[in-house]
């Protein structure tokens, strides 16, 4: 990058704390009345989600009522883009472009939270089986948060100049909605951005929160399934088998030394067996078990070291068994994979100083990186390296987190099918802080 271009992306990046802490209370206001007077049907929209959610790339209800919301408000949308997704273009004037995302999918699990508006459905997915289903991640709080902030910017247009492309992505739970938008055309058939921008709602941490990470903010993640292969007979024989169950039972406690002994200490990274196929009857010696993976890291190289670790062990295992050459063990790196998601730390810093404008200073707070994996990171490792950051906002009703805290015991977190998340103040702070982030990135200077 030549130096004037580094000299002209700190301008676009960097506005001073001072500036941006003037504008802020008068727009925080209207903002502020603009959420009261919208909460009772954002509260009803977030209702109706939470108790109807689909699974991954089965959202079409959920798509279809955000293309409607977002047509009601003038937006250009177009609906279907990788499968289920839905952009919804809004231009005003000439100036920057922002993506903002939300994630719309729901996860197979039944709830058991007791809410008058919890979630009884079972949907279909993927492969046509029934699933009890759940928004146990806060993707409906999300969404909600998405038309919030579209009916704000909407409102203040005459506070901003540039295009704004709202997205609401399927599939993030099985981190594939990201890569088929992009695939589809996400960044050519639309305005390309300038800037993505998301957040994510968290069960555990308190209503209100803000928090942020700079760099690395979640891990990437490799789904692995490992077949061992063995020469199977009778259980009275071990002799003549080559028993899949020993060996996968081997491969299993070998696999733990890869994080302890081959990964330098202190670099995070994760290697966890979920999941043990094998055997059909007591007395029977198998032909095969299966192990299923899930690896973490916030680094691409450590990421591939684990998988080469994986393979070598395998067949170093296969082969201390004595199994044949053409039964060794299959190691098979599945598409369901997310990179690591990293913050650009010129727009975090920006962002955090407007956010720190907008709300109480013991609101916003830095976050550990978190070893669960996000598909939002694939919007910046495109060949456009769009600057991106995702923050977190608490969900977690604030006495209840703190009765936990004083009792020493956690609250239940995202995926758990008793997490809980209170649309109120959640959602305010949802479409503030997302409201406050693209009015400072296509402010009037």
């Amino acid at each position: 990058m030549k130096t004037c271009s580094v000299l002209l992306l700190v301008a676009l990046l960097v506005v001073t704390p001072a500036v941006r802490a003037a504008a802020a209370p008068e727009l925080r206001d209207v903002v502020t009345a603009k959420f009261a007077a919208e909460y009772p049907s954002l509260e009803a929209i977030y209702k109706n989600l939470h108790t109807n959610p689909e699974l991954s790339f089965m959202e079409t209800k959920t798509a279809a009522l955000v293309a409607k919301e977002l047509r009601a408000l003038g937006v250009e949308v177009t609906e279907k883009v990788g499968n289920t997704g839905v952009v919804g273009v809004l231009k005003n004037g000439p100036g920057p472009t922002v993506l903002v995302r939300a994630d719309m999918d729901g996860l197979p699990v039944k709830e058991l939270t007791g809410l008058p508006w919890a979630s009884t459905t079972v949907g279909k997915d993927l492969s046509g089986k029934e699933q009890p289903t759940m928004h146990a991640c806060g993707h409906d709080l999300h969404i909600t948060g998405l038309i919030g902030t579209a009916r704000t910017l909407v409102a203040l247009k005459d506070q901003w100049k540039g295009t704004i492309v709202f997205v609401a992505q399927p599939a993030e739970e099985i981190v594939a909605g990201a890569r088929a938008m992009l695939t589809d055309g996400l960044y050519t058939r639309f305005p390309k951005p300038d800037y993505a921008l998301a957040l994510h709602v968290f069960s555990y941490l308190p209503a209100g929160m803000v928090g942020f990470t700079e760099g690395p903010t979640y891990a990437s993640v490799r789904s692995v399934d490992i077949t061992v292969r063995g020469v199977g007979g009778h259980g009275s024989t071990p002799h003549v088998t080559k028993d899949p169950i020993v060996i996968a039972s081997q491969l299993v406690v070998a696999l733990q030394t890869i994080v302890s002994r081959e990964i330098q200490p202190g670099t995070p990274a994760v290697v966890t067996v979920g999941a043990i196929h094998g055997g059909t009857k007591r007395n029977i010696i198998s032909e095969e078990v299966k192990l299923e993976l899930t690896l973490r890291s916030f680094d691409d190289k450590v990421m591939d070291q684990l998988v080469a670790a994986i393979r070598r062990i395998s067949a170093g295992i296969g082969q201390t068994a004595g199994v044949p050459a053409d039964r060794m063990p299959v190691v098979t790196v599945l598409e369901e994979s997310a990179q690591v998601t990293v913050n650009n730390p010129a727009l975090t810093q920006r962002l955090v100083n407007t956010f720190k404008a907008w709300f109480p200073a013991d609101q916003v707070k830095p976050q550990p990186p978190i070893t669960g994996a996000e598909d939002f990171s694939e919007f910046g490792r495109t060949v456009h390296r769009v600057p991106t950051f995702i923050w977190t906002v608490g969900a977690a009703d604030p006495e209840k987190y703190a009765a936990a805290v004083r009792e020493g015991r956690a609250l239940a977190s995202n995926h758990s099918p008793t997490a809980l998340f209170v649309p109120d103040p959640t959602l305010q702070t949802c479409v503030t802080s997302m409201s406050a982030a693209v009015l400072d990135l296509l402010g009037k200077k």
